[in-house]
């Protein structure tokens, strides 16, 4: 009988154990908590609630409203940053250098992050040029860790 109870405690504590492992694999909250719809309007980034999460390819975002929350969740694409949130500049010199959710510029409907201001000036010399060269080189880097890089 005390075997039987050790047993039972024993696969209870597992069954926690593999049940919180899940939870941290999805709990990374992406662009370091800011709301991805809020850049796409006039009152620009701010840091989202825990009240309105969604979760998509295994990372949480956080929204301000329902109603933000709603707009992710029916087109995330439209609101995800490019790169994974990544430096657009990095990228475009095959990097990955976190990117600063507050240093960020909306470019034809895309939300691109930069690593700082400084970096940022230097990207916004040619644009359209780093998007080109960021956009060829992702597909390549995207699946490598920075350190890789």
């Amino acid at each position: 009988m005390k075997i039987k109870l050790i047993l039972l405690a024993v696969a209870f504590w597992m069954g926690l154990i593999v049940t919180a492992s899940a939870n941290i694999a999805t709990s990374t909250t992406g662009v370091q908590g800011y709301d991805l719809v809020s850049y796409h309007t006039s009152q620009g980034p701010v840091r989202g609630s825990g009240h309105y999460t969604s979760v998509h390819d295994d990372v949480t975002y956080l929204f301000i409203s329902k109603e933000n929350k709603q707009a992710f969740d029916q087109n995330p694409d439209k609101y995800l940053p490019a790169y994974g949130g990544y430096c657009a500049f990095g990228v475009s010199v095959g990097k990955k250098f976190v990117g600063d959710p507050e240093v960020w510029k909306i470019v034809d409907g895309r939300l691109f992050l930069n690593l700082d201001q400084k970096i940022q000036k230097e990207w916004s010399k040619d644009i359209p040029g780093r998007i080109k060269l960021a956009d060829q080189k992702w597909p390549k880097i995207k699946d490598k860790s920075p350190a890789e890089l």
